[in-house]
């Protein structure tokens, strides 16, 4: 299985945790690095802690992004996902990107040979139909489409290289600017919403917020920690509800504890 991170230097710690949690399932992963400022002390180290797999670092010029808007809290490297076609070996034909702010908690194998049904990624959204209209209009969009959430995604490398216009990306940022929130998810769901597979975010996606969500629709079929013990498979600390900072509000930290520590 082909896995994709995307990181800086900042999130080195945190991509270590996600591979050992996805490594007590399964063990054939390579694994691919889109970077721009890791070391080779920093590439040695993941290499040594994990000395069975394959690694593959892959320095990213940051003029190749530098219209691009930025902030603190969404660096360059969340916009790398976009340009995986291109920044990825041509031999590979499917790969799955993750966040770091995840844990895997079971087998990755079936989301990882999902059936693409000719879109160019599969991915889940964590937005409610009304949302997903008021972002459509926000992002005009020629037809509703689902907000993707970009922390999850597996990409059809084989058939992107095939329509994959990085001056189409270039020119959407740059005449949409002012509308953009969450900008590497505004520019996939502007651009191939409509050319995504949708997941079942709670198998592959859940985070704290949407299994509230949930539990406020569904009083009588509530998911709780013995449903996602049977049935999940990535819980996706995203927003800013991190299990490593204090105040962490909710049950989801569980699974990050029980990894991190034990070891």
């Amino acid at each position: 299985m082909n896995i994709l991170f995307s990181i800086n230097q900042k999130f080195f710690s945190l991509t270590k945790i996600c591979i050992q949690s996805m490594l007590r399932f399964d063990s054939d992963f390579v694994f691919y690095i889109l970077h721009n400022d890791l070391s080779k002390e920093d590439e040695n180290e993941l290499m040594e802690a994990f000395p069975k797999f394959e690694f593959h670092f892959i320095f990213v010029n940051d003029k190749l992004l530098e219209d691009f808007p930025i902030s603190n809290r969404y660096p360059l490297e969340i916009y790398y996902r976009l340009f995986a076609s291109v920044l990825l070996p041509e031999t590979l034909d499917r790969i799955l990107y993750l966040d770091v702010d995840i844990v895997v908690i079971s087998s990755l194998r079936d989301l990882y040979e999902t059936d693409f049904e000719d879109n160019l990624y599969c991915a889940c959204s964590h937005v409610e139909e009304k949302m997903t209209k008021l972002n459509s209009y926000r992002l005009k969009t020629e037809e509703v489409v689902p907000y993707i959430n970009t922390g999850v995604l597996l990409m059809n490398l084989e058939k992107l290289r095939q329509c994959f216009d990085p001056k189409a990306i270039l020119n959407y940022v740059e005449n949409n600017k002012n509308r953009l929130i969450l900008f590497d998810q505004d520019v996939l769901t502007a651009l191939y919403g409509n050319k995504t597979k949708i997941l079942d975010y709670r198998k592959y996606n859940l985070s704290e917020r949407m299994m509230n969500i949930y539990n406020l629709r569904h009083p009588f079929d509530v998911i709780d920690l013995n449903w996602i013990r049977q049935n999940g498979v990535i819980i996706h600390y995203c927003g800013r509800n991190k299990p490593w900072k204090e105040n962490y509000k909710g049950f989801l930290d569980v699974f990050y504890k029980e990894l991190t520590e034990t070891r």
